[in-house]
């Protein structure tokens, strides 16, 4: 019985604890250095126009929540970068995985 308890408090601990982004983007100098998650090619195309015209550093992170996609970024990105970014972002076209779901209608 013990076990299960112990099995129970580590499941509740992975799923609350962990940092799990739909999307992460590391940042250097401007260029993506890295990208983990599904990139969409004109986002792809956008973040590198952004970081060509404004070099910097620092990472995004996109979260999946009930009400929406949530974004967020590190400390060291400049406040105009970030809503640059916000305003080229498909919250609404960015898909959880690689490969999108069809609905069955």
């Amino acid at each position: 019985m013990m076990y299960i308890i112990i099995i129970a408090a580590i499941v509740i601990f992975w799923l609350l604890v962990l940092d799990r982004p739909v999307l992460y983007v590391h940042f250097k100098g401007g260029q993506l250095v890295k990208v983990k998650g599904h990139l969409p090619v004109t986002l792809k195309h956008n973040l590198t126009e952004i970081g060509h015209h404004s070099p910097f550093n620092g990472y995004l992170k996109a979260y999946q929540r009930r009400e929406g996609i949530r974004l967020k970024f590190s400390p060291s990105v400049p406040k105009s970068i970030q809503q640059r970014i916000r305003n080229v972002f498909p919250f609404n076209g960015l898909k959880k995985s690689g490969i999108e779901k069809k609905k069955k209608h």
